[in-house]
C-alpha cells in the first residue's frame, strides 16, 4: 500500500540557482501527522483548535518531540491551504477531526489580507479577498463601523475594508429599499418575487 501523501505546508525558504526563493519540501513530522489525525492534517485544511499542541504532545509524547513539533505545525500554519481554510470561514476543528469553535474575526482577517499579498494582488485574488472580507464582517456581529474601527485603519488593508464595507451599505440599503416595497405592495411573496426577479425565500426576509 502506497504511503498517504503528506499535507502541503508553508514555504521554507532556499535558493535556487537563480537566486530566487523557492519552497522547500513539506516538514517530515506532518506525514506522521497525517497517519494520526487525517481527520485534521488529511487532504483537506481545516483551523486547527486553540492548544492543539498540547495535546498532541499529551497524546503522542514519543512520536512527536516538542521542538520539531513546533516547527511542524508553524510550517502547516503558514501554509497557502491552510490560510486559504481559515479565511474561509471554517471553524477550528480538535484532533478528533470534529468542529470546536469559530475562528475569531481578526484572524480571518489577517488570513484574507495573508492571501491577498501573496497572490500579488490581481484582479481575481481582489476580488476573492473582498467576497471572503464581507463574509468576515457579517459573521462577526461588529457591524460595518465596528468592523471599521478594529480593522479599517491599517495602510494596508484599509481600502480593501472601505470597499467591502460600501458593498455591505448598499447591500442593507437596497434591502431596506425592497422591503418597503413589499410592505406597501399587498403582494403574496411568490407575486412579489416574480416582478423583482427575487426567489420566494428572498422575499421571505423582507417580512
Amino acid at each position: 500500500m502506497n504511503a498517504p501523501t503528506p499535507p502541503a505546508a508553508g514555504p521554507r525558504k532556499s535558493r535556487r540557482n537563480n537566486g530566487r526563493p523557492a519552497p522547500r519540501a513539506p516538514h517530515p513530522l506532518l506525514l506522521t501527522l497525517h497517519e494520526l489525525h487525517p481527520g485534521v492534517f488529511g487532504p483537506r485544511a481545516v483551523p486547527l483548535k486553540v492548544g492543539i499542541f498540547d495535546e498532541l504532545r499529551a497524546a503522542h509524547p514519543e512520536q512527536l518531540p516538542a521542538e520539531t513539533l513546533k516547527a511542524a505545525l508553524g510550517d502547516h500554519t503558514r501554509s497557502t491551504r491552510y490560510l486559504e481554510a481559515v479565511a474561509s470561514g471554517l471553524p477550528r476543528h480538535g484532533l478528533d477531526g470534529q468542529p470546536v469553535e469559530p475562528v475569531a474575526p481578526e484572524h480571518v482577517h489577517h488570513a484574507i489580507l495573508e492571501l491577498h499579498r501573496r497572490k500579488g494582488g490581481s484582479p481575481q485574488a481582489r476580488e476573492r479577498a473582498l467576497k471572503q472580507l464581507v463574509e468576515n464582517i457579517e459573521r462577526s456581529g461588529l457591524g460595518r463601523d465596528g468592523y471599521r474601527e478594529r480593522f479599517g485603519q491599517h495602510p494596508a488593508s484599509q481600502a480593501l475594508v472601505d470597499e467591502a464595507l460600501s458593498f455591505l451599505a448598499h447591500k442593507a440599503a437596497r434591502h431596506e429599499a425592497l422591503s418597503r416595497a413589499f410592505q406597501a405592495s399587498g403582494k403574496s411573496r411568490e407575486e412579489f418575487a416574480e416582478m423583482y426577479g427575487l426567489s420566494p425565500a428572498e422575499v421571505a426576509t423582507l417580512a
